[in-house]
């Protein structure tokens, strides 16, 4: 609204706006009239897309053949992975905030001890027989996902300590993203972390949202260029 003179004036001088439009033009200047959402989605700014991360050296060559979005159960397995049962929801979304509908996203994680599913994990942390460690999953036609998981546990690496989080390979209509997923509780970590500062002022794209009613909960939204 706050350039809604502007560009009522440069409507004007080229002859663009109907009379009916004039006429809610001004009435709109005045206070009196709410834009429609055509007009109104003209004069939102374009949404910033998600930080971009390294691939990281444990992107699993050889995932288990289960690949669907829950991580924490096997088929024939009577036990549920080890660690905090976690739920990840969001949306992808292009940067005019129309959903991706057939987005693909991968997901990579460390268990909840802290270790890959990955030959070349130099970590002594135990393996989780029952961890699934990787998910391929679609989003639907709003964009939406939905993941269970565990939380992973940060790790040493030769670049320092890593906090938790997790690995995307996100792939919409006409872009693919690498990125990584961390913790807002685990905000002091994450401002330790070399990979994270290196975001700038783009590392808050990178954080989930908790749940303040169901800390077991987040929501992390994706934003690609199409």
């Amino acid at each position: 609204m706050r350039e809604h003179e502007i560009d009522h004036t440069i409507a004007v001088d080229r002859g663009l706006l109907s009379r009916r439009q004039l006429a809610q033009s001004a009435l709109a200047s005045a206070g009196l009239f709410v834009v429609g959402p055509a007009l109104a989605q003209e004069r939102q700014p374009a949404l910033g897309t998600t930080a971009e991360s390294p691939l990281g050296p444990f992107y699993p060559l050889h995932p288990l053949a289960e690949n669907d979005a829950d991580l924490t159960r096997l088929a024939g397995h009577a036990n549920r992975a080890r660690g905090t049962v976690i739920e990840l929801t969001g949306r992808v979304r292009d940067t005019r905030g129309n959903p991706i509908a057939g987005a693909q996203m991968d997901l990579w994680q460390a268990n909840a001890a802290g270790r890959y599913m990955h030959e070349l994990d130099p970590a002594t942390a135990p393996l989780d027989p029952d961890f699934q460690g990787y998910a391929r999953l679609t989003t639907g036609p709003d964009g939406a996902y939905r993941i269970v998981t565990v939380k992973p546990a940060g790790y040493d690496s030769p670049i320092g300590h890593r906090p938790p989080h997790l690995h995307f390979d996100l792939r919409g209509r006409a872009h693919r993203s690498i990125a990584q997923m961390y913790f807002p509780e685990d905000a002091e970590g994450n401002a330790r972390d070399t990979l994270y500062r290196a975001l700038g002022e783009e590392a808050a794209t990178s954080v989930a949202m908790r749940d303040v009613s169901d800390p077991a909960r987040y929501r992390w939204d994706v934003v690609l260029l199409g």
